[in-house]
């Protein structure tokens, strides 16, 4: 473990266990220099217990650079707990998780991520202040996926704009994989814009659902990857973006909310730079949700849309300086990120 730790540059990573509720949760606290560790927490039914190190190492870690691409005065962490959301969450794993965070001291501030809802949220809210997505009656800013989608929403406009050279998503193919909180709005807002879309979930009913009110084709979840589209938008799990995949891969733009989306980063940014496909590095165009929640601490709700917006002319600064060095857009983006925890090292 301090071997990862050391090759990844993280400051901590901590254990929960609670025999009562049979809580066993990872947070990893990546780089505070920007400011207190701020990350969602998943729930997901982990193989062993190396596959929730991997996990929480690889996420905390893209929150350091989401953070410091967004302008958020945040560090980057994560939290995951082991475990079946369908089957083994209750309000006592929850509030278990709650008192951990309380005992963190606000070193690691966390909200909703995958098999985590709102109301988990609350429950954890019962024992801690340190969590973030609260209704706006509790002082909140409510559920930041309308935010993560919005800004992936522009953050393929933006794309869209640059490499395909049109100001409308009017017939755009766009393939969204991932019919979940962040995709499902982020079809909608696509389908007002005019965008052809085909969609694919493991939830082949929420698919279907998404599909009927956005007049979109429904494709197996397996062949989505490979639609001749211009826009694959990754809304689900990450490390899609690999040896096998990319080789087959019909977009010319992969623009979506998925976190960690490439499964080796030195690797798969340059395969993807090799077939001209323009990459949106994933900790910029997704921060929508990020954003949402660090204005909500730092207790400035009117600036959430504007700085979501934002996002689409980030994602040109990168695609223009990527494409003047001839070099791949993730390098362009980690390294716009790292001056920033340079500059205020200084």
């Amino acid at each position: 473990m301090f071997d990862d730790m050391q090759s990844t540059g993280h400051e901590q990573i901590i254990h929960a266990f609670d025999q009562n509720t049979g809580l066993r949760a990872l947070v990893g606290i990546h780089n505070t220099t920007l400011g207190p560790a701020l990350g969602g927490c998943r729930m997901w039914n982990y193989a062993n217990e190396s596959e929730a190190l991997h996990d929480v190492l690889r996420l905390s870690r893209s929150m350091t650079y989401k953070s410091a691409m967004a302008g958020v005065a945040f560090g980057g962490g994560k939290a995951v707990i082991f475990g079946n959301p369908a089957k083994d969450k209750s309000e006592a794993l929850m509030r278990s998780f709650g008192k951990f965070l309380q005992n963190l001291r606000g070193g690691f501030v966390t909200g909703q991520d995958v098999g985590i809802t709102s109301t988990d949220v609350l429950h954890m809210h019962k024992e801690t202040k340190y969590v973030v997505g609260l209704p706006p009656e509790m002082g909140g800013t409510g559920d930041p996926s309308p935010m993560a989608a919005l800004g992936v929403f522009n953050g393929i406009k933006a794309s869209v704009a640059y490499r395909l050279q049109k100001d409308s998503l009017r017939g755009v193919r766009i393939a969204v994989q991932g019919c979940g909180n962040v995709g499902s709005k982020l079809c909608h807002l696509l389908h007002k814009e005019a965008a052809e879309l085909c969609v694919s979930d493991l939830d082949t009913s929420k698919a279907e659902a998404v599909a009927a009110s956005c007049d979109a084709r429904v494709v197996d979840i397996d062949q989505l990857l490979f639609e001749d589209v211009d826009v694959l938008a990754p809304c689900a799990l990450g490390a899609v973006l690999n040896d096998d995949s990319i080789p087959f891969i019909n977009a010319k733009i992969i623009a979506g909310g998925a976190n960690n989306q490439l499964d080796d980063e030195s690797v798969h940014d340059e395969m993807l730079l090799a077939r001209n496909i323009l990459y949106a590095p994933d900790y910029v165009i997704n921060a929508g949700g990020l954003i949402n929640v660090a204005h909500e601490i730092m207790k400035l709700p009117d600036a959430i849309v504007e700085k979501t917006k934002a996002i689409g002319d980030t994602l040109l600064e990168v695609y223009h300086r990527a494409t003047k060095q001839g070099t791949s857009t993730g390098k362009i983006a980690n390294h716009i990120a790292e001056e920033r925890f340079r500059r205020r090292c200084s």
